[in-house]
């Protein structure tokens, strides 16, 4: 059966758009690159101290890679989820009118292009998809960029980045059944692409047609993944978003808590980042709303308010029931309402 996105050209693709970064000597490099592996370490044992949270699997070293590394690894997790997608939609049928009318190439340039985009602007990442229990990425070329833009000190900053990362790490590791939930969750989002009736090409060429408009509204919350869902997909899609702001936020908090003890321009740190994050040019805002960008920083600021309102009415260990079970996870709407999730986890608090 033909592949339905050309891996190789998708990774060609992010090698070529990706941009090189900031200019540093073969020594400056060697520096960074062992400070950051330094720093994670240390960022650790400061994650287990204010979370309680101890990892219960071993993880790989921290892998420390440039733009077109990130990229390649992203593809490979994407290969990974992507594949049993296609496969489900066609069955044993040879690739029909949807895959001629899209092309491997094209979808290979496609997912290139977007990954070759974020490969210049994202800081670090704990990668499940690709390998079990997860890798952590810290994308060197980007951390030094940003900290020289905010003209930051560099060990603050890095040291900033990486309890944001390693409290993701510890996430996975000290729950043992949260990347199998999660993995399940986006499976369970590939199953229900083959329901609700309309075919997958026309929901396509209907997102296509809706997201000019998106992109104009500054309070849209549409992305092309919400263009695209089935009815299904949706009620999926809510599980995952409740997920995700979670993780998101709870990082959030910890970097936040930890920080003024460990790093004493946390401040200036938080200020200058935060509105790095909002700035923009028009361009590059529509580009991060269209791929879901703009949703993705508001479960920051979401996310870590409902942490601080769960931590504060039943403390840290009362907050980490909310890793017992996927039972006890937040839903959609307990985002906005720390009473709401207290009430239904801790009912004698209430």
């Amino acid at each position: 059966m033909a592949q339905f996105v050309d891996w190789d050209l998708a990774a060609a693709t992010a090698g070529a758009l990706s941009k090189s970064g900031p200019r540093v000597s073969y020594d400056e490099a060697s520096d960074v690159v062992a400070d950051l592996r330094r720093l994670t370490d240390e960022a650790a044992g400061h994650v287990a101290e204010y979370t309680g949270l101890r990892s219960q699997v071993g993880h790989p070293p921290v892998r420390i890679v440039d733009r077109k590394d990130w990229a390649a690894v992203n593809i490979a997790g994407l290969r990974e989820v992507v594949t049993p997608l296609v496969n489900r939609l066609a069955g044993d049928k040879q690739p029909g009118a949807f895959t001629d009318a899209i092309g491997s190439r094209f979808t290979g340039v496609q997912a290139g292009t977007v990954l070759g985009y974020l490969s210049g602007r994202v800081l670090g990442q704990y990668e499940v998809f690709s390998s079990d229990p997860g890798q952590l990425l810290l994308v060197a070329p980007n951390i030094v960029e940003v900290e020289r833009k905010l003209q930051a000190d560099p060990r603050d900053f890095r040291l900033w980045v990486c309890l944001h990362e390693v409290t993701h790490r510890t996430q996975f590791g000290a729950v043992p059944w949260m990347r199998g939930h999660f993995l399940g969750e986006v499976q369970a989002f590939v199953d229900a692409s083959q329901a609700g009736g309309e075919h997958f090409l026309e929901r396509v060429r209907r997102s296509i047609a809706t997201l000019s408009e998106a992109v104009r509204d500054p309070d849209s919350r549409l992305s092309v993944l919400d263009l695209v869902q089935t009815p299904g997909q949706r009620a999926v899609l809510d599980r995952l978003t409740a997920l995700m702001t979670l993780l998101e936020g709870h990082a959030e908090f910890v970097m936040d808590g930890v920080g003024p003890e460990v790093i004493p321009s946390v401040e200036q740190i938080r200020a200058k980042f935060n509105r790095r994050r909002e700035a923009g040019n028009p361009l590059e805002k529509a580009i991060r709303k269209v791929l879901g960008i703009e949703v993705k920083m508001r479960q920051y600021a979401e996310g870590r308010k409902f942490v601080h309102g769960v931590v504060e009415r039943v403390g840290m260990e009362g907050f980490n029931k909310i890793f017992s079970s996927p039972l006890t996870l937040p839903r959609l709407e307990e985002l906005g309402d720390p009473d709401a999730w207290v009430a239904r986890v801790h009912p004698a608090a209430g």
